[in-house]
């Protein structure tokens, strides 16, 4: 089996996907953090692709950047100064080839995480 990576992203204060989330991947190498790409969720809360697709999958240590701010913006979120999350770093490792998932419930004032499937 090839390793990749996938995300959902649920918008929990509203009990619904969150469309239209920004997300930055970067692979961390010793002490530098290399950008890989960016993508926007759908309307299902998921990327139309993989994150990291086999094709191109490592194993190492990977850095999601989760654009909560802009999202919570666009969603008619009041918007206090500075709002409270704006981008939500994630760093985690993949240590073999296998399906990562790693999803984001987010609010306005928190969020949580968890390895999925």
């Amino acid at each position: 089996m090839a390793g990749y990576l996938t995300t959902h992203v649920l918008d929990t204060a509203r009990g619904c996907p969150a469309e239209g989330l920004k997300i930055d991947l970067y692979r961390i190498d010793a002490h530098d953090r290399v950008f890989l790409r960016s993508l926007v969720t759908n309307a299902d809360g998921r990327t139309d692709s993989q994150i990291l697709p086999e094709q191109e999958f490592e194993t190492g240590v990977y850095e999601l950047v989760f654009h909560a701010g802009g999202y919570l913006d666009a969603s008619g979120v009041p918007a206090e100064t500075p709002r409270f999350l704006d981008e939500i770093p994630l760093r985690f490792g993949m240590s073999e080839a296998t399906h990562y998932h790693v999803p984001l419930l987010l609010s306005p004032f928190g969020y949580s995480t968890y390895r999925g499937s």
